[in-house]
């Protein structure tokens, strides 16, 4: 069974917030970013491997109904603001499906919600009794958008489209390619990330992940 966890992980993942446009509040917000927490996120300065993001992408119009959505967030929590929390999304996302490759089940824990966490940790621990080793390379991702935004009692919870060109390689035992390819592949993924607004410290964690 964890094999085939680890195969459909494999093919999930090789195919695993800036400017202000209107999403102020009555009071001005504090400059700190919502916290993805982990080793590469501490609080509103985005550190380690993960690779400096533009800050140019778009966010929905605040007087859509996605915006609303959002606003209702931002009106729950004074850390919130949707630019940033989508460049810390995007950072995530390349921190996330790079651990995964290497088995950094650290970093993993740290940004994943416990039941997802579980399902990846299930999947290196096969690929690692296979001896086998998977690589990521990440060429750009060429955008991330918000596609919806709910808000149930204290959970919030919003999902991002990622478009990206990545390579990705699982190598046998033997360093024979066994899936994947050296080949420049465009994949598009939707990500769901979490967060408890109510929990004192708590972070935005990947709770599902889809083909787009």
């Amino acid at each position: 069974m964890f094999a085939g966890v680890a195969i459909f992980l494999i093919l999930r993942l090789r195919s695993v917030l800036g400017k202000r446009i209107g999403f102020e509040r009555q009071q001005p917000p504090p400059s700190a970013a919502p916290g993805f927490q982990g080793p590469s996120f501490q609080g509103p300065v985005i550190e380690g491997q993960a690779v400096p993001m533009p800050t140019s992408r778009p966010v929905p119009d605040p007087h859509s109904p996605l915006g609303e959505s959002l606003m209702r967030i931002v009106q729950r929590t004074s850390d919130f603001d949707p630019p940033k929390f989508l460049e810390q999304a995007e950072t995530a996302f390349r921190t996330i499906v790079t651990a995964f490759a290497n088995g950094d089940r650290n970093t993993l824990k740290s940004l994943l919600t416990p039941h997802v966490y579980e399902t990846f940790e299930a999947a290196i621990t096969a690929r690692e009794a296979a001896n086998e080793k998977h690589r990521t390379d990440i060429k750009a991702i060429l955008s991330a958008s918000i596609e919806q935004a709910e808000l149930l009692g204290d959970q919030a919870a919003i999902i991002v489209r990622f478009i990206s060109d990545q390579v990705n390689l699982t190598l046998d035992a033997s360093g024979n390619p066994a899936n994947g390819t050296e080949a420049v592949v465009e994949l598009t993924d939707l990500w769901t990330f979490e967060r408890n607004l109510k929990a004192p410290g708590s972070g935005w964690h990947l709770a599902a992940a889809r083909n787009g």
